[in-house]
């Protein structure tokens, strides 16, 4: 298994920046903001209660797998019981059981491209193989039916879809998820749906989520979710997974003997999280859309570099292919990996580069940093490039 080049491109800028440089870091997918005090203050009551000290059932604590059915209902509309919720160990759990529930060794999983580095590793790590469906800008970096049809062989076993998207901060409208999810339920596809940030959408753009909109596939979709975004929660590690009974309680006997319950203060502060109001969340949203728009517009001020608007996460992720093979400063890097290799070690500024995400010719950059730093490193960039030669 290949590490994960967004926490690799992280840990490169923090020791860096360790060692005196001044490295801005557009790596890390993480809200700068701290966690919402009234769920810290939870936590804190949780350490002082003996019951926390002690397992508690491998599926979540009641009241928290309660209050996530009951806010899946408030957010999305989307009704499910207690029993149909696993809480786990941050959304990257929540993933790899899915698929070690979903695969036999040799089952395809679609997944559209650029993806999140994570997904096809626990494809792969659960025996299932991934395929690759491909887009890029001229589409907003969605994928059509007819490109899922094209993907689809006899051993296609699930859909892997994702909106708002990381990387590419897409969100599919409300009709382009309908008809997804209505080709998968004629195909008979099971359909793992990732909505972490579901709350993180701007301007006319919203989250629909798809077995709300296609009430007959519910039966055979799984949904990931997680406060890690929201809630500016990345560092407590709670997420969960949401489906038919049988698919959840086949995950949490695989949990069960891989990491047992989540850590019981972490599930009291997201119990907090999820019951109270959306304020904080609103306030995060509104700064993540200020950045949004200035990195958007400084990008594509820089000659060589295109940056299609994103419309949720808090990511852009700008095409630099016109960059490739120019010279900068004695080197000539012919991948944007090499170009991001460039960025951090001349302009010190850390970018995750586009083949880590199955999109060559591309930076994945989190605009979840202060608005200072957000300019200074973007303007760091258009100096750099400004130094290309032919």
């Amino acid at each position: 298994m290949a590490p994960s080049a967004t926490l690799a491109v992280d840990a490169k800028a923090k020791a860096l920046q360790a060692a005196g440089e001044h490295v801005i870091g557009f790596g890390a997918g993480e809200p700068d903001f701290p966690t919402p005090a009234h769920i810290v203050e939870a936590a804190v009551q949780a350490c002082r209660d003996p019951a926390n000290h002690r397992y508690t059932p491998t599926g979540g604590i009641p009241a928290l797998r309660e209050a996530l059915a009951a806010k899946t209902l408030r957010d999305s509309n989307f009704s499910v019981t207690p029993q149909q919720v696993l809480v786990t160990n941050g959304g990257k759990q929540a993933i790899a059981n899915a698929f070690a529930v979903l695969c036999d060794p040799g089952d395809e999983v679609i997944v559209l491209a650029p993806f999140w580095t994570t997904y096809p590793e626990s494809i792969a790590l659960a025996g299932g193989t991934p395929v690759m469906v491909p887009s890029d800008e001229r589409s907003g970096f969605r994928s059509s039916v007819e490109d899922l049809e094209a993907a689809l062989t006899p051993r296609t076993k699930a859909l892997l879809f994702v909106s708002p998207s990381n990387p590419t901060g897409a969100v599919y409208p409300k009709e382009e998820i309908e008809a997804i999810g209505r080709w998968a339920l004629e195909r008979g596809l099971w359909v793992l749906t990732d909505e972490i940030y579901e709350h993180l959408v701007y301007g006319g753009a919203e989250h629909h989520s798809m077995p709300v909109l296609v009430p007959e596939l519910a039966d055979r979709c799984l949904v990931v979710n997680g406060v890690a975004k929201t809630y500016a929660m990345t560092g407590w590690r709670v997420g969960w997974l949401i489906g038919p009974v049988d698919a959840i309680t086949a995950a949490t006997n695989i949990q069960s003997h891989e990491t047992s319950n989540v850590s019981n203060v972490s599930q009291r502060a997201a119990l907090a999280a999820v019951s109270g109001g959306l304020e904080d969340v609103a306030m995060m949203r509104a700064a993540f859309d200020r950045r949004r728009q200035t990195i958007h517009r400084m990008l594509n001020e820089i000659d060589g570099v295109v940056c299609v608007e994103p419309e949720g996460a808090f990511y852009a992720f700008p095409s630099v292919k016109g960059l490739l093979g120019k010279s900068f400063r004695g080197h000539r890097p012919a991948s944007s990996g090499e170009l991001a290799e460039l960025c951090i070690n001349e302009a010190k500024v850390a970018v995750v580069p586009g083949e880590a995400f199955g999109a060559p010719g591309y930076f994945r950059m989190s605009y979840a940093l202060g608005d200072d730093d957000l300019v200074e490193g973007v303007t760091r960039l258009a100096r750099f490039f400004a130094e290309a030669q032919d």
